[in-house]
């Protein structure tokens, strides 16, 4: 059950998320592995799109035991900030720890980006998800705890797959590629 105080009483290694409000303002903090369920409160996340020097986007293939969504195709990756942890501080923190890489050039490409969805097992994505655009000029070395398979994707076939079949990415990318290929 989310909280409201981040006592500060969970061990170290629990992730913990911000809350929101209905304005999208902090309201609290809970325990990640506890905040993702069939009533999931409203929270922070961002999401993060991954060009190579080449032009080619990163997509990458959700781990088969992830609780939301495994084995889903969806963008290069994404996260949550912790409490008081700045976007784009979490941003690099979750591109070294989820695919091995630095990245550099992050900029803000949909700021109040918002979604609701629910996966095939009842699992409620309900996130405040800024999306993100980074470069890398590494090759990933992904955790096989996130991610299963990853590929170098020119944008328009990725937009493409999106327009055509969104059923076959996460929703949250098909929705984030519809509203950034202006569809």
């Amino acid at each position: 059950m989310p909280d409201t105080q981040g006592s500060g009483a969970d061990p170290p290694d629990r992730e913990r998320v911000v809350l929101l409000d209905s304005g999208n303002r902090p309201a609290g903090t809970a325990d990640k592995r506890l905040v993702h369920g069939p009533r999931t409160p409203l929270h922070l996340a961002f999401s993060c799109y991954v060009f190579d020097p080449a032009g080619r986007l990163l997509v990458t293939r959700r781990a088969l035991g992830k609780t939301a969504w495994p084995g889903v195709w969806t963008n290069s990756f994404c996260g949550h900030p912790g409490p008081s942890e700045p976007l784009e501080e979490a941003l690099h923190r979750r591109a070294r720890q989820e695919l091995g890489i630095e990245v550099e050039d992050v900029t803000v490409l949909l700021p109040e980006f918002a979604y609701r969805a629910t996966d095939a097992s009842g699992i409620v994505e309900n996130e405040f998800c800024p999306v993100f655009r980074a470069a890398t000029s590494q090759a990933p070395s992904p955790d096989p705890a996130e991610v299963v398979e990853w590929e170098w994707a020119d944008w328009e076939d990725f937009a493409a797959v999106a327009r055509r079949a969104p059923w076959a990415l996460s929703p949250w990318a098909a929705r984030q590629v519809a509203l950034l290929a202006g569809d």
